[in-house]
């Protein structure tokens, strides 16, 4: 069983930078990972993915802004987010799932049964 946990969420102004962080535990050999978002009244969207052959991929929407990577050793994976828009206001979630693979696709929420709790952002 994976645990993930997000951390880094918060209030920043348009332009700014966040840096979110996913601290996972358990057995994550092998498994893919990935940020999804969810604004207020819209449905949960795969933003960024990490497969497990370690391959990035991201959404249109954040392609360019976004960065994200991955750190076995310290078992995080961080969402490096920049160039902020009040359309990136949204809960974040982690997840992760055994032999994902992505592509260069965004991710898909179907793909993935562990998740964290998520941590908001917010831009103003």
């Amino acid at each position: 069983h994976v645990q993930l946990v997000e951390s880094g969420g918060g209030s920043v102004q348009v332009g700014g930078s966040l840096r979110l962080t996913c601290t996972f535990s358990g057995k994550t050999y092998s498994y893919g990972l990935a940020w999804f978002r969810q604004a207020p009244g819209k449905e949960r969207e795969g933003i960024a993915a990490v497969d497990f052959e370690g391959n990035p991929s991201y959404a249109d929407s954040v392609k360019g802004r976004f960065t994200i990577a991955q750190d076995n050793a310290e078992n995080i994976m961080t969402l490096q987010m920049n160039s902020l828009k009040p359309d990136d206001t949204g809960m974040y979630y982690c997840a992760a799932e055994f032999s994902v693979v992505t592509g260069c696709a965004a991710p898909l929420q179907h793909d993935y049964k562990n998740w964290g709790q998520g941590t908001q952002v917010t831009v103003s």
